[in-house]
């Protein structure tokens, strides 16, 4: 990855790699799961701890191969009997109904050993899997097959259920006796035919699923595949999407039927949808909540909560505490932040309105600022119910601005307002007659300053 960040703490869809490899362990209900961490080792058990903290974390110490890998993980197990089964942190399609499926085909076929394989077009670089009948006989890496072997299209995905008495068996009899002097965990499957007992193969027709992620580029390739699968199925639940190729919804959020999402949609996190809106075009969603009807339109919001039939856009920008209520508007060009906005009140244009609270009803005019930070310490405004403050004003917190009182545009408030009341707080107007014919002679209506 050529990353300071372990690979299994890379996002895809939005959880880490090693959080959907999780949730494919968890799957098939396993009596104990073991994670065994090596390199970037603090990273990776901090992650654990957040996502499966009763997982038990074991170290490598040495990257000396898969079979060493899984010895370490046996070795928390103790003389653990029944079946293991021995999966990757970096495989992200994976699911737990596959695992289930592969233990199935291990249980009904009774075998001491199960292999996940692959069918798949173009097997270079992977082992390919050499059967007699429905037995696997080996499994032949690239490097070392012949031509006969290279023409076998079905590959190992490294997926396996082991008895678990073979597996601790085969793992006492490992070697590193190969070229790269490494602990092959395959090489338990030759162990257990020398011993007469059965090795089988369960045949994933996903060939998705056995893809690992090794660099950047394999991210891409099956971050696209996992965001296709995720926004087929919402509109397979009665979600229309414009265009899926340029819309990104993660694993964790949430889109009820009949909305509609537009293209250059991207919605993150805890993000949930009601019934009816309409979101996007061009628009970025962050542990946002989106009320029945409202529309959001050329968005970036974050921590946000969009009430019902509000509208939002273009060109707004919620932080985190934006509370828009039923029927609000925050309009265009204008940013809130850790502020309340009431129903039916509107902060239409160019505005900045952070740390506020905007009663129901009212309307906050074009270019008013919120002015909340002094240098020092942030402070809260209030504007009260059906009030109306004038464009160009500048609220100078903390100020209260009572119920339908009044503030006259272009005014600077350092001091409350009371109910009824109108505030103008700017100098007033004067016209000088003959100014221009007294400083400037030389400019006339037909003969502009230069």
């Amino acid at each position: 990855m050529k990353s300071r960040t372990s690979k299994l703490l890379h996002p895809l869809c939005g959880r880490t790699l090693l959080a959907w490899a999780i949730a494919a362990a968890q799957g098939v209900n396993p009596d104990r799961l073991v994670v065994v961490v090596g390199h970037q080792r603090d990273q990776v058990e901090a992650h654990l701890e957040q996502i499966a903290p009763a997982a038990l974390r074991v170290p490598q110490e040495e990257p000396r191969g898969t079979g060493d890998a899984v010895s370490c993980g046996m070795s928390a197990l103790g003389e653990v009997t029944g079946e293991i089964v021995v999966t990757y942190g970096d495989v992200p399609l994976l699911t737990g109904e596959t695992l289930r499926r592969l233990v199935a085909t291990h249980r009904r076929a009774a075998n001491a050993v199960t292999i996940m394989t692959a069918v798949v077009g173009d097997p270079t670089g992977y082992g390919r899997v050499v059967r007699q009948g429905d037995e696997v006989v080996g499994i032949v890496e690239h490097r070392d097959a012949d031509d006969a072997q290279l023409a076998i299209n079905e590959i190992n995905a490294g997926i396996y259920v082991f008895d678990a008495a073979v597996l601790r068996d085969g793992l006492a009899h490992l070697t590193p006796d190969n070229d790269q002097h490494q602990y092959y965990l395959t090489d338990v499957l030759s162990y257990a035919r020398s011993r007469g007992q059965r090795v089988g193969a369960y045949v994933e027709p996903d060939a998705w699923q056995t893809e690992g992620v090794n660099d950047r580029v394999q991210l891409a390739r099956l971050s696209a595949e996992m965001n296709r699968r995720i926004v087929e199925q919402w509109m397979r639940d009665g979600v229309t999407v414009i265009d899926p190729a340029t819309t990104w919804i993660e694993a964790t959020v949430s889109v009820e039927p009949d909305v509609e999402v537009w293209p250059g949609t991207i919605l993150r996190g805890a993000t949930s949808i009601a019934t009816g809106a309409v979101i996007g075009p061009d628009t970025r969603l962050t542990d946002v909540e989106v009320g029945p009807g409202a529309e959001v339109v050329r968005t970036e919001a974050t921590l946000a909560v969009i009430g019902e039939k509000a509208t939002v856009g273009p060109f707004s920008y919620l932080r985190p505490g934006t509370q828009l209520h039923k029927s609000g508007k925050i309009g265009a060009f204008v940013e809130t932040k850790n502020a309340d906005i009431g129903e039916g009140a509107k902060v239409p244009h160019l505005s900045y309105c952070g740390d506020a609270q905007v009663g129901a009803g009212t309307n906050i005019g074009a270019g008013t600022i919120f002015a909340n930070y002094d240098g020092v310490t942030k402070r809260r405004s209030t504007v009260g119910a059906h009030a109306f403050v004038g464009s160009n004003s500048v609220l100078v917190a903390p100020v209260h601005i009572a119920d339908a009182a009044f503030v006259a545009a272009g005014s600077t408030l350092t001091g409350d307002v009371a109910e009824g009341e109108l505030a103008v707080a700017r100098g007033r107007q004067r016209n000088i007659p003959g100014w221009v014919a007294l400083r400037h002679p030389e400019m006339t209506a037909s003969k502009p300053a230069e």
